[in-house]
């Protein structure tokens, strides 16, 4: 079981320890992939760290006409009230299989446009009373196993309609499953939960959705629901994609990298995010020669081994290797200009000031004719952390690994100079006397 921690800002296990969520976008994972695929799939995102698979019961692609890759629709004549157990066998088999990979599966009961088209295919099929039946039926189902569920599916609540819905499938939940799962909302981009659903009482986590494009700030979204009242867990469960097209909206051009990955990890972890997901834009939708493309420039078998699917692990390793409750976001820390856009630099640090990390996104470099063309440096308040002697890293979010800046002065304004060889580095800094690991190394519970 997992449960909010007990300052209400992170998600942990039952004997207390931390759960980082560390998420991928799976969304069509019970639609379109055989239980081999499916295997394959989760073999490959449990080696790279990865804690939660986000994937939807009732999917977008035309979930409710075409049947799933055993043949099998999830409901009888559409109807929510009657679901088809052979599809959901096939669903609790790729659940259980995650399950033995130490995953969690982070469980959409339905895709939104079964609840508000708005775009898509649809049809809407719910009322209250079907949402209610519907959340109880999976709630039930899955009671036992490892889920977080989350509800809406990249839609609004635009209705009072549509809000009853919503709130009825997460009362069929709470009594399905006992009120043993989290529970959180996934809206559409770029939005957060935040402005729909703040007040309900079922919601345990926000989830915002940053959305697709280049250099999208996150970390706005994580800062304002992140000083909402009452407090939850908060993260961004939908940023930019790998492989994406920048802008899908527009399609100004251009595709999202690892880079961009990168960025918005560390945005919304050092604003205050419990954790975070990653996405892929041929994996969400599965696709595979023969499918319609979906602006997919290749096959989802083949982006398994796109770069930022297995960068993401070191953000997971940097901050579980420093103590991970207690940790606070804190802007006030910089001394220098926390820029703009690519430029923009995060702060986080220990509530007791134990360490401090700062993402640096991209060197800020003179303007050519300047006598000094290196890298401006980064300049710090220490004062916030504790202890006399601070010891200080810098820290490659492309490879996990550490290297050692050495002892540094615990004073008003300290100045760092990342090095060559980026684009963007973490700076760590440590109370010397915790003795800490190098970042990255995984301390002993």
């Amino acid at each position: 079981m997992l449960r909010v921690s007990t300052n209400r800002r992170f998600i942990v296990h039952d004997d207390g320890t931390p759960f980082f969520y560390l998420g991928d976008t799976a969304w069509e994972l019970f639609h379109r992939l055989t239980m081999a695929e499916a295997e394959r799939y989760l073999r490959d995102r449990a080696a790279k760290g990865f804690t939660v698979i986000q994937a939807v019961a009732l999917a977008e692609l035309d979930g409710l006409r075409t049947p799933n890759m055993c043949g099998d629709l999830p409901l009888i004549d559409g109807d929510p009230t009657r679901p088809n157990e052979a599809y959901f066998a096939h669903v609790d088999a790729v659940v259980d299989m995650a399950a033995s990979l130490g995953l969690h599966i982070g469980m959409l009961p339905t895709w939104g446009d079964k609840w508000n088209q708005k775009w898509g295919v649809g049809p809407e099929i719910f009322t209250p009373e079907s949402a209610r039946a519907y959340g109880e039926y999976i709630g039930r189902r899955y009671a036992e196993r490892p889920i977080i569920w989350i509800l809406g599916g990249d839609r609004p609540i635009e209705r009072e309609e549509q809000r009853l819905i919503v709130r009825a499938m997460a009362e069929g939940v709470r009594a399905g499953d006992g009120g043993r799962n989290l529970i959180g909302f996934h809206t559409w981009g770029p939005h957060s939960s935040s402005e729909y659903v703040h007040d309900e009482p079922w919601l345990d986590l926000h989830m915002c959705q940053s959305g697709h494009k280049r250099n999208r700030e996150n970390w706005r979204f994580i800062e304002h629901d992140y000083a909402l009242t009452p407090t939850r867990p908060v993260m961004d469960a939908e940023p930019g994609y790998e492989d994406a097209q920048d802008d899908i909206i527009n399609l100004d051009g251009g595709y999202l990298d690892d880079y961009e990955v990168r960025k918005a990890l560390y945005w919304a972890l050092f604003a205050g995010a419990h954790g975070h997901t990653y996405g892929c834009w041929p994996i969400w939708c599965m696709w595979r020669p023969g499918l319609p493309s979906i602006l997919a420039r290749r096959p989802w078998y083949e982006a398994l081994h796109l770069p930022g699917s297995g960068q993401v692990r070191y953000a997971r390793d940097l901050m579980l290797s420093r103590p991970f409750l207690d940790r606070i976001p804190d802007q006030s820390m910089l001394r220098s200009d926390p820029g703009a856009g690519t430029y923009h630099v995060r702060a986080t640090r220990d509530l007791a000031g134990r360490y401090a990390m700062v993402y640096i996104p991209a060197p800020r470099i003179p303007p050519l004719g300047s006598a000094d063309r290196d890298p401006a440096p980064l300049e710090l308040d220490l004062t916030m952390l504790s202890g006399e002697r601070l010891r200080a890293w810098w820290y490659d979010p492309r490879t996990g690994i550490a290297r050692a800046i050495g002892l540094v002065q615990r004073v008003p304004r300290a100045s760092f100079r990342p090095p060559l060889g980026g684009p963007d580095w973490v700076l760590v800094v440590d109370d010397a006397a915790c003795a800490f690991p190098a970042p990255g190394a995984r301390m002993a519970s």
